[in-house]
């Protein structure tokens, strides 16, 4: 493939999208790119303060639990109170968290700063969600949730190497370089992205007496979106393990800890360098054959972590559960947005946001007690056959309903359109009608006046 064809790949890529998606788009970007307590959160509690691995794993696990409080809370104000609100409070709640772990130092206030974190982080992702659902055409929902995955990306590459370079200056100010960028993303949310919560009451819209009734419990009788998030949180178990597990893997066959690091990074650079695209290519394809094949790839790339036995090998099975994770990220958000209500976005979202944040914390626990206990190629050969079932899942269990939900929403959106020209013309009639009258006014009146 050529520059020229590639570039034009990117623009197409990128054009057609409405302004306020961009400044959702920058405020993601930028507050990944201040994103460094996660980065070095361990290194932080075991190099500076001097704690145990058990404890740092511990309370990154913590993080993960707060997600799993957070993400149903987000996805509830963000239906609720508004999507615009929602995000600038669960940034500036998740600012000051950060600012806390630079000053607190006792180890339960650290551990309860981070779990206040979690619920922050992961509870502004519902309405973000919802507000790309809520501002893009059906049609290029999947897309614009791929290219905020790619900034959500670059961002965290950016972090990652500015991070290493700036620890010189000491993790606590790292940590409140993070607070300042994530401040700065609430002002970006607060000055340039409109509300977009529908309305629901006003001169007589339908569906207002709906909204009350919707509740988490409300969403969890959905079962389709039931089947999605079960499976999603398949994938998510798959998509964690390498995380724990990989390094532990290599460690084991004696590789180098710097080995991990490079290899590790492979995901990345993968992500940053293809994720437009691998959009482009599949771009209008089949929601639920691409989560099949995302979940196949997942399955593949993590089974063959059990045969890998060098630095290129692993990095090898990375790019091949990398890809699946481009695949699968945006397909997964647009697959929930198809299937949930208008006005009930947000807690479809943060249902939805609840799978990965229990995988985040279920996850590590798991892969780190399987390499411990019956060892690494069990916890290898466990995920290819859970991404295999995620897979057999997706094809068999949401085809129709994904299809049926697809069609849906084109059709709801072509009724839309037949309603702006039907208005539209509508209106044009109303503009002709007092010209001809008066016109027709202008040509009487001097008869009238001739024969008075």
């Amino acid at each position: 493939m050529s520059i020229d064809s590639l570039r034009r790949s990117a623009r197409s890529t990128v054009s057609g999208l409405p302004g306020a998606f961009w400044w959702l788009w920058l405020s993601t970007l930028v507050n990944r790119t201040g994103a460094f307590v996660l980065t070095f959160l361990s290194l932080f509690l075991t190099q500076e303060l001097g704690h145990s691995a058990w404890f740092a794993g511990l309370v990154v696990a913590l993080h993960g639990l707060g997600g799993v409080a957070g993400s149903p809370l987000g996805g509830m104000l963000t239906d609720r109170w508004g999507r615009r609100p929602t995000m600038v409070t669960m940034h500036l709640a998740a600012a000051t968290c950060t600012v806390l772990l630079a000053l607190v130092t006792s180890a339960w206030g650290i551990a309860a700063v981070v779990l206040l974190m979690g619920v922050a982080m992961q509870g502004v992702r519902p309405s973000i969600n919802a507000t790309i659902a809520d501002l893009v055409p059906a049609d290029d929902v999947r897309r614009a949730y791929a290219l905020n995955y790619w900034a959500l990306n670059l961002g965290f590459a950016i972090a990652a190497i500015g991070g290493g370079v700036a620890t010189v200056l000491g993790y606590r100010t790292l940590f409140v370089i993070d607070a300042v960028a994530t401040v700065l993303c609430a002002l970006i949310v607060f000055l340039r992205l409109p509300e977009t919560r529908p309305e629901s009451g006003k001169d007589g819209a339908s569906g207002g007496a709906e909204q009350e009734k919707v509740s988490i419990g409300t969403v969890l009788r959905d079962a389709p979106f039931r089947t999605l998030v079960l499976l999603n949180l398949f994938v998510c178990l798959v998509f964690t393990a390498p995380w724990i597990g990989l390094p532990l893997t290599m460690a084991g066959q004696g590789l180098d800890p710097s080995a991990y690091g490079v290899v590790i990074a492979v995901n990345g650079v993968v992500i940053v360098a293809f994720q437009l695209l691998v959009n482009r290519l599949t771009d209008k394809r089949s929601p639920a054959m691409l989560l099949t094949v995302s979940s196949l790839l997942f399955a593949l790339g993590t089974g063959a972590t059990a045969l890998a036995g060098s630095s290129l090998a692993f990095a090898a099975t990375v790019v091949v559960w990398t890809i699946g994770e481009m695949i699968h990220v945006p397909t997964n958000a647009a697959a929930t947005a198809r299937l949930a209500p208008e006005h009930a976005r947000g807690r479809y979202q943060g249902v939805m946001g609840m799978s990965w944040a229990v995988a985040g914390f279920v996850a590590p626990i798991l892969a780190g007690a399987i390499v411990d206990g019956p060892g690494p190629d069990v916890l290898w050969i466990a995920c290819a056959v859970i991404g295999a079932v995620a897979a057999l899942g997706y094809q068999t269990r949401l085809r129709a309903a994904l299809a049926s939900a697809e069609e849906d929403a084109d059709t709801e959106e072509a009724d839309m359109e037949e309603t702006v020209e039907a208005v539209m013309e509508e209106a044009e009639q109303s503009v002709a009608a007092p010209e001809s009258t008066g016109t027709a006014a202008a040509v009487s009146s001097p008869a009238s006046s001739s024969g008075s």
